[in-house]
């Protein structure tokens, strides 16, 4: 099995719903996103998937999110914009817009810090 795996990142606003403490409050982060899809076959040129379209799809799901309150954004609606519903929403959103034969979405990791990411996978 291949593994390719690439890094980009968005910036923006939150507060944490249901949570007791600094985090309740609005505040923003820089947050760094890995990206890793898998691949048991390579095309004619030797790759799973060109570098190019991965981060073409990849950050094009970033502009959604990029320099926003997500708590304003209609896939966080009555859900607290965590790193953990982050990750699993640029999951999903990469998985159904990726259409590169036998490549699917392994992993998403996002970083809300230098010292703290949560990371989500299909199983």
């Amino acid at each position: 099995m291949y593994h390719l795996t690439i890094h980009t990142h968005f910036a923006a606003a939150h507060n944490l719903l249901n949570y007791q403490g600094d985090c309740e409050n609005l505040h923003g982060h820089n947050w760094k996103v890995e990206v890793t899809v898998k691949t048991a076959t390579l095309d004619n040129a030797g790759l799973g998937v060109d570098f190019k379209i991965l981060k073409r799809k990849t950050n094009a799901i970033m502009d959604r999110l990029d320099h926003k309150y997500l708590n304003d954004l209609e896939m966080f609606t009555g859900t607290s914009p965590s790193s953990e519903h982050i990750a699993h929403y640029i999951f999903n959103a990469l998985d159904s817009e990726l259409d590169t034969a036998g490549v699917d979405v392994e992993k998403v990791t996002v970083w809300e810090s230098d010292n703290a990411c949560a990371s989500y996978t299909r199983d």
